[in-house]
């Protein structure tokens, strides 16, 4: 494994930009909203800005390993993780979480690929990641939306938190129950960085750094600049548009109104708030009673979740864990925050008063 690390994957990494830029060129000649400022902004920025962000996550993975500093970051939910036996390096990830979920994911990677963890703690840890990314996205969106929904909003933000405690719960569970026979005792692997002095710790970080990655790093390009600029030119076709009204058509029923059908579309645009906007407007109305709005927003966010998931995740995924690992990653965590919404958003229908 540490020898085919060494070898660093220049011919795909070439590959992959040659098949990238000819994809641009086609979309460049193929679409006229495809313009100048458009590439810099919509794609070579993001894109510059994911790199940036996964080699952050690499470094800090290493770091936090060589330096021993993975129990103190552990320490934070070190009961759930112990629980678990997910292990201190997946709580030391999780911690990490609340900062950035690309960091997060980059450390997973780096502590399975030195089999620190293994792939039944790398899965379920990255559910449970889902917990921090929750609370860190929670300040932009909160105050945006209650404002605009009032206690719709409220209504909407604690059944999306009670979903996401019943996926974490059950995460728990399943590594309790499943992960006992692969937990891997740390204390081990930790004290060999607890001897020599503190240059020969400094000087592992560096050494791990250098060797590590840049191996990582360009492995991890291969994959996530032709899927960046796929999704890209995709979305600059109205692909996602398209799949987006589609997908609303099977939303609406006899539970909701037709005129909610501009709530559920709207949440799918790329401004989250308008979907909001909308729903408030026609609560505000008398359009739509408290109860309906609720069950709008949540239809929107199940439905448009899954299209946010191919455009902004899938290359983040499939370019740090890999092509194969990423997709399955993606899709059961998309799938188990799918059923939990669904779950909850039928139970409050069903408990909640018919004048609400």
């Amino acid at each position: 494994m540490r020898h085919a690390e060494s070898r660093l994957p220049y011919t795909a990494l070439a590959v992959s930009v040659a098949f990238s830029l000819l994809v641009v060129g086609w979309g460049w000649l193929s679409l006229e909203t495809l313009t100048a400022d458009r590439l810099a902004v919509r794609l070579l920025w993001p894109l510059a800005r994911l790199l940036v962000f996964i080699t952050l996550g690499l470094v800090v993975g290493q770091v936090i390993e060589a330096t021993g500093w993975t129990r103190r970051l552990a320490v934070v939910a070190a009961p759930l993780f112990r629980f678990s036996n997910l292990g201190d390096r997946c709580s030391a990830a999780f911690t990490t979480a609340f900062l950035s979920g690309v960091a997060a994911n980059a450390m997973l990677l780096s502590f399975f690929k030195e089999e620190k963890i293994t792939r039944r703690q790398l899965f379920l840890s990255n559910l449970m990641n889902q917990l921090p990314a929750f609370f860190l996205h929670l300040p932009t969106t909160f105050f945006i939306v209650i404002p605009l929904t009032g206690w719709a909003g409220v209504l909407y933000f604690l059944l999306t938190f009670v979903a996401l405690v019943i996926r974490t719960v059950l995460v728990m569970f399943c590594g309790r129950m499943f992960c006992k026979a692969d937990f891997i005792s740390e204390e081990i692997a930790d004290s060999a960085y607890q001897q020599g002095g503190h240059n020969r710790k400094n000087k592992r970080v560096i050494e791990s750094v250098k060797k590590r990655l840049p191996g990582r790093l360009v492995r991890i390009a291969v994959y996530v600049v032709p899927i960046y600029t796929l999704v890209f030119i995709v979305n600059a076709m109205g692909g996602f548009d398209a799949a987006r009204q589609w997908l609303a058509r099977f939303v609406v029923t006899s539970v909701l109104p037709v005129e909610s059908l501009s709530v559920v579309i709207l949440s799918f645009a790329a401004e989250f708030t308008s979907g909001f906007a909308a729903a408030g407007a026609l609560l505000e109305a008398g359009v739509l009673t408290i109860k309906q709005t609720v069950i709008a927003l949540l239809a929107g966010n199940i439905v448009a979740f899954p299209i946010r998931a191919l455009r902004h995740q899938l290359p983040r995924y499939m370019g740090i864990f890999s092509p194969a690992m990423g997709l399955q990653l993606l899709l059961l965590g998309q799938g188990l925050r799918v059923i939990s919404l669904v779950v909850v958003g039928v139970i409050y229908y069903c408990v909640s008063g018919v004048s609400t």
